[in-house]
């Protein structure tokens, strides 16, 4: 923890002495550095997977390693993005980063359910200075605003249910209470509110009204971390926490697990109906991870992996089409999909690109979509025979979607530009291969994953 305080002031006095550019090019590179050594961590606990490093109330194991690295690399590719974009207020925007990236560690290395919640609070903070210090649109505040009024409503809650644990089993340490199998809640008001907490930072369908607004006003960093890591802390929470819901599991999974089968199903709807490219995109991550909730809910190993490897998975094909969906915009000033028509004639390139994420993003091989996909599938025709008919409507309408995203945008003729745009950066293709690259390559070694 000392370490940590005293790298951040190691930071802010570096701050003041590198200009602007220098100093983007040196958080990249340290960001870049952090991802090598976490990665070489990993390689070291291929097969471990149980809590290491333990000091105080904090710890890693295999998953807490793999969304660290997630997040790390997605940090690392919002400092690329923004090298030809951002040019005031930058060193506000790196103070912000710097506690974005502590409150992320802290959450996923703490063993502590009191600092994880506290840390899981403290990460929509630098979101909210996002969205209202860099989004375009006046309307930027009221996305914001739900956002904390969404999340704010269900954890209060959660902090009166963390008081009632500690005054009944004197504890909150996480691995005691793995090891004490006998502590099964029974109270479904507890089991609601655990749960509510995590589903409305993925969201899940009915609580999901404040991501498309704050993905739209904003700006691509932003909609970077939200879809890249934002929405996996309600899956990572929900990961953490089920062991002690396993009796109300037991009893209710059924009905939630059909409740967000049919959501996802009528989002994807929603998804083919939507003009807006940045909405559809934001729909897609909800029945994403719907999907991701339905394995973990099932309570088999097959589940649980397959919903961990959506997390990595959809984190990086979000991302990436957030920025390209942003290489459009700084063209075309607009996110409408009667303006963005017919892009393939302008930008071949960024056709083929556009290309590969949506295949990916509906589950093509060889992306890390299609294994999760296969393993949450496995998971549900073990839970129930008679699911074989929602997931077919929910793969249907997905691939249906992504299909209507490429072919709209980059193909036909468009009738509002008839010139050729500025061409596309080497920075722009870096950032885009350096999203493809782990979402691909990953499928070669499982292992680490498991």
């Amino acid at each position: 923890m000392m370490g940590i305080m005293l790298f951040l002031i190691g930071m802010l006095l570096m701050m003041s002495i590198l200009n602007n550019k220098l100093m983007l090019l040196f958080m990249q590179n340290l960001m870049f550095m952090l991802n090598f050594f976490m990665f070489m961590f990993l390689l070291n606990m291929k097969y471990i997977n149980y809590w290491l490093f333990m000091y105080m109330d904090y710890g890693v194991d295999k998953m807490s390693l793999m969304m660290i690295l997630l997040s790390l690399w997605i940090l690392s590719l919002m400092y690329l993005s923004i090298l030809s974009m951002l040019k005031i207020y930058l060193k506000l925007f790196i103070i912000q980063m710097l506690m974005l990236s502590f409150s992320l560690l802290m959450f996923f290395i703490s063993m502590n359910l009191l600092s994880f919640y506290l840390f899981f609070e403290m990460s929509l903070i630098p979101i909210f200075l996002m969205i209202l210090g860099w989004g375009n649109q006046p309307e930027r505040l009221q996305a914001g605003v739900y956002m904390f009024l969404y999340t704010l409503f269900f954890s209060l809650p959660f902090l009166i249910f963390l008081i009632n644990l500690y005054l009944n089993f004197n504890t909150l340490m996480l691995f005691m209470f793995m090891m004490n199998k006998f502590i099964l809640f029974n109270n479904l008001f507890m089991y609601m509110v655990m749960l509510m907490l995590f589903l409305v930072k993925l969201p899940i369908y009915m609580v999901h009204l404040w991501l498309p607004k704050a993905h739209v006003e904003a700006p691509v960093f932003g909609s970077m971390i939200l879809a890249g890591v934002m929405l996996k802390l309600g899956g990572y929470g929900v990961m953490r926490i089920i062991f002690l819901l396993i009796y109300m599991n037991l009893k209710y999974n059924l009905m939630l697990i059909m409740f967000m089968m049919i959501s996802s199903i009528i989002v994807s709807m929603l998804c083919i109906r939507q003009i807006d490219l940045k909405m559809l995109i934001a729909y897609s991550s909800i029945v994403h991870m719907g999907f991701m909730m339905v394995g973990v809910m099932s309570l088999f190993i097959s589940g649980m992996k397959g919903g961990f490897i959506m997390m990595i998975s959809h984190g990086l094909c979000s991302s990436g089409m957030f920025c390209l969906l942003n290489f459009n915009y700084k063209r075309m000033n607009s996110r409408n999909l009667l303006l963005n028509k017919g892009l393939g004639q302008f930008f071949s390139i960024m056709m083929m690109w556009w290309f590969m994420f949506c295949v990916m993003n509906m589950s093509a091989p060889p992306s890390l979509n299609l294994v999760s996909e296969i393993f949450l599938i496995i998971s549900m025709m073990k839970f129930s025979n008679y699911m074989y008919m929602l997931i077919f409507l929910m793969a249907f309408f997905s691939g249906i979607y992504s299909i209507f995203l490429y072919s709209y945008s980059q193909h036909g003729k468009n009738y509002f530009f008839n010139y050729m745009f500025m061409f596309n950066t080497i920075d722009e293709y870096l950032l885009i291969l350096l999203h493809w690259i782990p979402l691909n390559l990953f499928i070669l070694n499982l292992n680490l994953l498991n």
